[in-house]
This record gives structure tokens, C-alpha cells and sequence, in this order.
């Protein structure tokens, strides 16, 4: 689509000089930056103050070593992006107080993140073969990561905010600036097809494509001035992320997850979004409907507040860049996603990120008036079915969080940021978790090595599915869902699955249909009910169908259990207590990112079969009861 579209020759003629590029103000240019609201200018200018007695923390090579040695990647990660921050913090405060108080820090943290050796994270540096086998980078190779990318593109843009300024501090600092960015991001981009996840080679990309081009392609817009290289930049980076659009279904749903959606789809957008300005709008995807149904995906996906469908990798709580969905959803003409935007940033506001992005800033600071005022209620999708990657979701009530919410997935054990997870379901209710999805904890060497499966988060039995004659289901396409459909109209939504091929053929088990289905209680009591009929090779009592729950469950001798939140809320699950044997286990939550998300403790219900069958029709219903 992308690559067909935009040739070189086309990128060339439609793609502006470098001068004439002026997506946002600069510090000369004061009239955005003066117009701010006060409590804008207020907490931007609090932040860069913060910094103004800043240490700029060192990055000693034993620290960048960890990984190798012992596959921590925290130690260094965290003042690398501490370095980033306070940076972005100190040229935004710069821009919006525009009196030089902070351009002493600024080339401090500019000559600071020129001064490093690699801007590769240490985990990334498998993309260097010239480094592989050693614990430190070869620094002759320079190869661009997801990070070396976001320091390009954070330099760019410091250099064209704060140019004349850095200039009248000394002229050395933007000549390093442009010298670094040549070196280390456009030579190695232009030269290089090697790189996995430019799709040249062969490999599938995920993510790491359209967020790496968004940053090389503000690097090359914002700081090349000959058009024969601009031109030839812009026309591979159409034709790689080409290849990001080959790993999407039609039904445009992400498969790593909303959290990931935040640097998969969205990152997509800020590369179509600057190709549209740097173009006067020459350059135009936002009618293509697989660009449309990406955006959609991440409303789709919304639950309530700041909790969002979590699985694979993603975070069940997520604050979204309200900014870039309100322009995203502008932009394809979908006044659900511009909702959704909206309320997540009158809600959030200006966010800290510790990945901190220049691009993604200013046009929060450029529409900050817009996007503040009244509170506004985002869409609350009743029915969600995506057809593709089986996701499946619906709500009580349409346009509300009240009432159960249920979600649900098919799709294979081989997707991006995977978990064994095929069937998998998870239960709100008005709009607080109950059963859920644990997501995953901090990433280490292990994570994304042969032995990831050995991590709990990512197997199925710490999912809200079955184990089987002791298997549990196994990593690789082949492991999917097969026979999936769908249903729902005003009183009830489902998805159908069989499971079977999930599971390794010791697991014995011939047929394993589920079906997840939300019964809106029009005129009987809302319900989630998950049956399961299933067929095994022989009789066997080793069947174990496991939940995962928030709450610490109460387990009732008629075969009720019930969860109650905080909020006095309660669930009741309830199951036939003459087949199945109720037990519950504490999960102990060490995690620093899951934490925050679930607290010390997750639980576990297991229901064991009483008796050996080969044939078992098993059904769990979910309903909710008054407060305590």
C-alpha cells in the first residue's frame, strides 16, 4: 500500500524542503507557548525546575553489562531513560518560559546523550553482530534500536525547538547534534536492510516497526536539507512499513495488546501524520480502511477509566496518549475514537512517561485548549468481534460501564508478545476487575528467550483455563483455536471455540469446545456463563479448570464462590459441587510492574473433576449480587 504509493520520485515532489517543514512552533515563535493555559505552563515549568539542579547520572559499562552477565535490564535502563526525561522536561519548560533559564541543563543533557557510546539498550544489542558474544557493544557497528531511535528523534526536535538558542550557547552543540544523528540513525537507515524489524529480511515485525520509523523519519524531516536523501528515507520507510500492515487481519485488532497499540498503531499514525504534514496533506492513508480499523481497535478494546483488555504482554491499566487518539480519530473521521481521547486525556492529563516523546508533547501542548473542558464519557462498545485475531468482548449495557463486562480470545499461541493463553476469558464488573489476565512482569533477559514459557504469567494454567491430564497448552502457531463463531443481538453475546488444538496430543483429549457467553439478563438476571463440553481419548479425573481473580475467593460448600472487591461489589461463580472439587491458592506478587497494577496478591481457583469421565459438559456461570 504505503511503498506502491510513495516512490522516491513521488516523495520527492510531494515532500516540502526542510525549511518549510514547520509542523510545530518553535521557542521563537511565541504565540502557542504564550497562549498556554496557566496550570499548563504551571506544571511543564514545575518539572523543568525539578531539573535545573539535575546530576546527570552516569552510565558506567558495568552497569550496561548487567544484561549479559546476570539479565537484569533495570539498572541501566532506568537512568537512561531518567537522562531522556530530563532532558524533554528542561526543552519544554525552555519553550514555554522562553527566558534561558534552563539552556545551561539543556546542552548539559544534549553533550550528555552525545557523550554515549551506544544509544542501543543493552537487551537490543543482538542487532549488532559485530557485538554478539561480548557484554559490551562494538561501538565501530552503530545500529538502531527502539531507544537509539527515540534519542535520534529527541535530539531532532530539541535542536529545531531551541536551534537559535542552542546556537547563542555555543554553535558546537548543534553541529555534535547533527554529526551524532548522521552517524548513528540516518547512515546506518539508509544503508542497512539487515535490521529484523525492517521486514527486508524476512523475519515478521511487530511494534518496533512503525515506532523506529516514526523516530528515523523525524530525524530526516526535521534535519536533512538535501532532498535526494530526504526522499530516498521517506520512500523505504513506505515500503517497510508495508510489511507492519502484512502482519495486521482486516479487522485491524493488535495482537500484542492495548499497552502495545500505544506504540503499534499509534506509532503508525505518527508516521502517516507526519508524512501528511510534511507533505501540506499531499500524502494521504487515512481513508484506508485497514488504517481505520487499526485506530479502532484501541476504543474497542476499552473497558473502563484506564482499564483496557489485557492480554499478551499488555498492562491491564493503561494511560493512553489522549492527544494521539482525539487526532487519530479526526483524521479517519471516527467520532468514537475522538471520545475516547478526549476522556482519556480530561481524565489523565499531561502524562510523565518514563519513554518520553517530543513529537507526541507537542500536540498535546498544541491542542491542550481543545482537548480540556467538560468531562466527557467515552463509547462503551457493547458488542466487540473481531473476526480475525478473536477478540470478543461485550458489556451489559451500551454506552455504560455498569453491569458485567466479559472478554474473550481465540486466535494461536505464536502471537507478538505471546501467552499460552487460547480461550482465555476475563470478568468486569462496573468496570472493576474480578477474573483478569495477570499481564506480565518486568522485563528480563529471560522474557524473551527459549525459556519464557517458564515464566507463570505466560502459561495457561495461570490463565482462566484448563489443564488437562497435566498438559497445559504449548507456545507455536499450530496451537489454536479452530471452529470459532460468533453471535450476539439484545440478550445475548457469544463466542464459540474449540480448543483442542491448543494442547499437545499427550493431553489426550479428542474434542474441547468452550463457549464464553454474556446472557444481558433482559428481564432475568445478567450473567456470564462459560460452558465447556469436551471428549476425552479415556476417562480421567485429571482435569483442573483454573481462574485467576483478583479478589481472595470464598469457597461455599453448595458450590458457590463468591469475590468481593473493595468496593463491596460481589460476584458469584457458581458450579456443580457433585462433579468438580473447588480450591484456591494465593499468587504472590513480587513484580515492581505488577504491583502497582494488582497489589501482593493475585488467587487462584482450581475446580478438580470428582470422578473419571471421557465425556464432561461443564458450566460456570458468573453473576452479581447486592452490595454488601
Amino acid at each position: 500500500m504505503f511503498g506502491q504509493a510513495i516512490s522516491q520520485e513521488a516523495a520527492a515532489e510531494r515532500i516540502v524542503p526542510v525549511h518549510a517543514f514547520r509542523p510545530y512552533p518553535d521557542a521563537e515563535n511565541r504565540s502557542m507557548w504564550e497562549s498556554l493555559q496557566e496550570d499548563v505552563r504551571t506544571i511543564w515549568i514545575g518539572w523543568a525546575e525539578e531539573r535545573l539542579e539535575f546530576t546527570w547520572p552516569a552510565l558506567p559499562a558495568s552497569r550496561y553489562m548487567d544484561f549479559v552477565r546476570n539479565g537484569n535490564r533495570t539498572r541501566y535502563e532506568t537512568v537512561y531513560f531518567e537522562r531522556r526525561r530530563a532532558l524533554t522536561d528542561l526543552v519544554i519548560g525552555e519553550c514555554i518560559e522562553g527566558n534561558g533559564r534552563f539552556m545551561e541543563q539543556i546542552a548539559n543533557g544534549i553533550w550528555c546523550l552525545c557523550e554515549e557510546s551506544f544509544w542501543v539498550v543493552p537487551a537490543h544489542m543482538s542487532l549488532s553482530p559485530q557485538s554478539k558474544g561480548y557484554a559490551l557493544p562494538d561501538v565501530t557497528e552503530q545500529v538502531i534500536d527502539l531507544f537509539a531511535a527515540e534519542t535520534g528523534a529527541l535530539l531532532a526536535w530539541t535542536s529545531y525547538l531551541l536551534q537559535n538558542r542552542l546556537d547563542a550557547e555555543c554553535p558546537m552543540i548543534g553541529k555534535r547534534i547533527r554529526h551524532e544523528l548522521r552517524r548513528r540513525i540516518m547512515e546506518p537507515y539508509l544503508d542497512r536492510e539487515d535490521f529484523w524489524w525492517m521486514g527486508f529480511a524476512g523475519r515478521k515485525v511487530n511494534n518496533w516497526n512503525p515506532w523506529i520509523h516514526s523516530n528515523c523519519l523525524t530525524v530526516f524531516l526535521l534535519t536533512e536539507d538535501d532532498s535526494f536523501i530526504r526522499s530516498r528515507a521517506v520512500a523505504k520507510a513506505a515500503l517497510s512499513l508495508d510489511y507492519f500492515l502484512e502482519v495486521y487481519h482486516p479487522d485491524g485488532g493488535c495482537d500484542e495488546g492495548p499497552s502495545y497499540w500505544g506504540r503499534a498503531g499509534a506509532s503508525l499514525f505518527d508516521c502517516l501524520e507526519l508524512l501528511y504534514l510534511a507533505s501540506n496533506g499531499k500524502i494521504d492513508f487515512y481513508g484506508e480502511p485497514l488504517v481505520q480499523e487499526i485506530g479502532k481497535y484501541i476504543y474497542r478494546a476499552h473497558i473502563d477509566g484506564n482499564d483496557f483488555v489485557n492480554f499478551a504482554d499488555g498492562d491491564a491499566k493503561l494511560s493512553i496518549s489522549g492527544d494521539l487518539v482525539y487526532r487519530y480519530g479526526e483524521r479517519i473521521g471516527d467520532a468514537k475514537m475522538s471520545r475516547l481521547g478526549a476522556y482519556a486525556f480530561r481524565s489523565n492529563g499531561f502524562k510523565r512517561d518514563r519513554i518520553a516523546s517530543l513529537m507526541r508533547i507537542l500536540g498535546e501542548l498544541n491542542h491542550a485548549a481543545l482537548l480540556t473542558g467538560e468531562p466527557v464519557s467515552p463509547p462503551y462498545e457493547r458488542d466487540v468481534w473481531l473476526k480475525d485475531t478473536h477478540i470478543f468482548a461485550a458489556r451489559e449495557h451500551e454506552g455504560s460501564a455498569a453491569g458485567l463486562y466479559l472478554a474473550a480470545k481465540g486466535g494461536h499461541n505464536n502471537e507478538s508478545h505471546n501467552h499460552n493463553d487460547v480461550g482465555h476469558f476475563i470478568v468486569y464488573y462496573n468496570g472493576r476487575p474480578f477474573l483478569i489476565d495477570a499481564g506480565v512482569e518486568s522485563y528480563t533477559a529471560k522474557t524473551f528467550s527459549p525459556q519464557r514459557y517458564e515464566i507463570w504469567t505466560m502459561q495457561s494454567a495461570f490463565h482462566s483455563l484448563p489443564t488437562v491430564n497435566g498438559m497445559q497448552q504449548e507456545a507455536g502457531e499450530d496451537y489454536r483455536a479452530t471452529n470459532v463463531t460468533y453471535a450476539a443481538n439484545e440478550e445475548r453475546a457469544q463466542v464459540e471455540m474449540e480448543l483442542s488444538k491448543a494442547y499437545p496430543e499427550e493431553a489426550g483429549i479428542v474434542s474441547w469446545k468452550r463457549t464464553c457467553a454474556l446472557l444481558r439478563g433482559r428481564g432475568t438476571e445478567a450473567a456470564v456463563e462459560i460452558t465447556d463440553m469436551y471428549r476425552l481419548r479415556e476417562a480421567s479425573a485429571d482435569i483442573v479448570q483454573n481462574y485467576l481473580c483478583l479478589q481472595s475467593p470464598v469457597l461455599l460448600d453448595d458450590g458457590t464462590i463468591e469475590l468481593v472487591n473493595e468496593q463491596g461489589e460481589r460476584l458469584r461463580l457458581r458450579y456443580d459441587a457433585s462433579r468438580w472439587k473447588a480450591s484456591a491458592e494465593a499468587v504472590p506478587v513480587n513484580d515492581a510492574r505488577m504491583k502497582p497494577v494488582w497489589g501482593d496478591t493475585l488467587h487462584r481457583i482450581r475446580l478438580q473433576a470428582v470422578e473419571p469421565a471421557a465425556e464432561e459438559r461443564v458450566v460456570v456461570t458468573v453473576t452479581a449480587s447486592k452490595q454488601l
